[in-house]
C-alpha cells in the first residue's frame, strides 16, 4: 500500500470511529474508486499515489457538477452535502497553483520550449501537466497558454 492510500485509510478509521458521517462516505467513496481500478481488466495490482490523484480529481468534479446540478434545482440540501464531501476530498488533493504562478509556469515553459506559435500549445501543456499533475486544471492550462501563444 502506497503513502497516500495508507493515510486515505488511516483517515477513513479515524472518521468511523468519531462518527463523521460525511468524512466517512467521501472516503468510502475514494476506497472503492480505488479498489476498482485495481480490480479493472486493464487495471494495475498497485497504484501510484499520482494514479490516486487523478481518482480524487475525477471524485471531485463530480461532487461539482452534481453540487451545480442540485443547486439549479433547489435543492440546497443534496448541494451542501456534496460541498461538504468535495471538502474532504480537497484534503487529499495538492494545493493548486494561483492564477499568478501558474502565468509565471506557462510563460517559463514557453521560453524553455520556444514556443511561439499555437502549434506549439500541445507541447506546452503536456510539459505542464506532467510537472504540475494535480496542481494545475488541465482547461485553466489550455486557456492560458493559448491565449499567450496567440
Amino acid at each position: 500500500m502506497n503513502t497516500l492510500e495508507t493515510k486515505i485509510q488511516e483517515a477513513l478509521t479515524l472518521a468511523i470511529k468519531s462518527k463523521d458521517t460525511i468524512r466517512v462516505s467521501a472516503l468510502r467513496s475514494i476506497k472503492a474508486a480505488i479498489t476498482e481500478a485495481k480490480t479493472a481488466a486493464n487495471g494495475k495490482k498497485e497504484l501510484e499515489d499520482s494514479d490516486i490523484v487523478k481518482i480524487i480529481q475525477k471524485l471531485a468534479k463530480q461532487r461539482e457538477e452534481s453540487a451545480a446540478i442540485y443547486k439549479e434545482h433547489s435543492r440546497d440540501d443534496l448541494a451542501n452535502n456534496e460541498l461538504a464531501e468535495l471538502n474532504v476530498l480537497n484534503d487529499f488533493l495538492p494545493k493548486k497553483l494561483t492564477e499568478d504562478e501558474l502565468i509565471a509556469v506557462i510563460e517559463r515553459y514557453i521560453k524553455e520550449l520556444n514556443a511561439t506559435t499555437i502549434k506549439d500549445m500541445g507541447k506546452v501543456i503536456g510539459a505542464i501537466n506532467k510537472e504540475y499533475m494535480g496542481k494545475v486544471d488541465g482547461s485553466v492550462v489550455a486557456k492560458l497558454v493559448k491565449s499567450k501563444l496567440s
